[in-house]
């Protein structure tokens, strides 16, 4: 049986993932990178390393539950990192990975992209709601 090399088992690993599979780890990965949150994170850190209080001031409507889940998560997958400075009071900085940034330009395009188009959106949301494309009519 041949040898293979650890970069042709991960891309043959890869080749196996299909999102639109329930239990498909790329899929877990989409619907964490589709949350509201973690965009919002992702864009504010864009700048360099924050500390929570920078962040939860920046994102407004954000709660402390959903910060801290947002940001575990996040470290959780890699995209960030969590630094401790041991001063009095504790010092915490969250700051991107590698692997966040490289997911930075898509969310920085995500978020322009929704900022451009919402006076298209607010007018079909208007059309819409105003009774011109109900199914129900």
């Amino acid at each position: 049986m041949p040898t293979t090399t650890a970069a042709q088992r991960r891309a043959t690993e890869a080749a196996g993932y299909d999102a639109y599979l329930a239990q498909c780890p790329a899929r877990q990965l989409l619907d964490r990178i589709g949350d509201k949150w973690t965009s919002l994170v992702v864009n504010a850190l864009a700048d360099g390393p924050q500390r929570y209080s920078d962040l939860r001031r920046r994102l407004a409507g954000v709660s402390e539950k959903m910060l801290t889940q947002t940001l575990r998560a996040l470290e959780r997958d890699g995209l960030l990192t969590r630094t401790v400075t041991g001063t009095v009071p504790a010092r915490v900085d969250y700051e991107l990975t590698a692997l966040g940034q490289g997911l930075l330009p898509l969310m920085q395009a995500i978020k322009a992209w929704a900022e451009s188009h919402m006076p298209q959106v607010l007018a079909a949301r208007a059309a819409h709601d105003g009774g011109s494309g109900g199914a129900s009519e």
